[in-house]
């Protein structure tokens, strides 16, 4: 299937009626601060993408998975808030764990137009891809972190 464009009412209609209250405000959010966004329909379900910067950069997506709908966060500027990492949720820290190592970080193997995470979280290491690194599902534990996650990176690019 091509990607196809779709509005942001078929965006969130398609997402799970208890998560929606907290897309409407994120998008809200998101376009009040400055961010582009865009809407899809992908092979695998629609995705939501939304930048920021000039030239624009991706800052995160809305993506739906069997699991759910997940946020990706693109948290490229996380050396300036170390300790919000700290506070997170066991459940998000495992996501992280969880998620493959950056190949270019720790193998050289990637393409050298990839830039990985390189961080600590609670004291442990990780060197993260950051397509599958700070992945989260959505849920009411999450939500507000992944709120504030987005407020500390949208407040770092923009001092850049």
């Amino acid at each position: 299937m091509a990607q196809e464009k779709i509005s942001f009412e078929q965006f969130i209609e398609a997402a799970d009626k208890n998560n929606q209250p907290f897309v409407q405000d994120l998008h809200n959010y998101m376009l009040d601060r400055g961010c582009k966004a865009v809407f899809e329909e992908k092979k695998s379900g629609y995705l939501a993408s939304y930048k920021y910067g000039k030239p624009p950069k991706a800052v995160m997506n809305f993506l739906f998975r069997k699991a759910g709908m997940l946020a990706r966060i693109y948290g490229e500027h996380i050396g300036n808030y170390p300790d919000f990492l700290n506070t997170m949720p066991s459940t998000m820290v495992s996501s992280v764990q969880d998620a493959g190592i950056c190949k270019r970080i720790v193998l050289d193997k990637c393409s050298p137009h990839c830039r990985g995470y390189d961080f600590t979280i609670n004291g442990d290491h990780y060197q993260k891809c950051r397509y599958r690194c700070f992945e989260f599902l959505i849920t009411n534990e999450s939500a507000p972190y992944i709120r504030e996650f987005i407020e500390h990176e949208l407040t770092e690019r923009a001092t850049v």
